[in-house]
């Protein structure tokens, strides 16, 4: 059996193979076959509308009311958001809001907290 790779973001051995990508169960990173040592230095900056960086776990406040789609709900302005969750993708911010549960939001549509 081969040895796999252990993941570069938690060092975890039990990664596994699906498809042309490597898989870690334990923090859900997932990155290429192909990406050697150089690319897994290489790390994508989240930043919010007023050009701070983002991290796991800051808090953030929304600056603009946010509708919910298929909801009559609004996220307002000044909604405190804590212990945010960056990922890749259009919405870039998984999150949990009181009153309204989980869900993803825009980095441009926030400034930390």
């Amino acid at each position: 059996m081969s040895a796999l790779p252990k993941c570069p973001q938690c060092s975890s051995e039990y990664t596994y193979e699906d498809g042309s990508m490597y898989v870690c169960p334990e923090c859900a990173h997932e990155w290429s076959k192909d990406a050697g040592a150089d690319n897994a230095e290489q790390k994508r900056v989240w930043r919010d509308a007023n050009g701070n960086e983002l991290q796991d776990g800051d808090s953030v406040t929304v600056i603009k009311d946010l509708k919910i789609k298929g909801s009559s709900s609004v996220v307002k302005v000044g909604t405190k958001v804590k212990n945010i969750r960056l990922v890749d993708g259009d919405h870039d911010i998984d999150c949990r809001i009181d009153g309204i549960g989980a869900m993803q939001l825009k980095s441009e549509f926030v400034k930390k907290a």
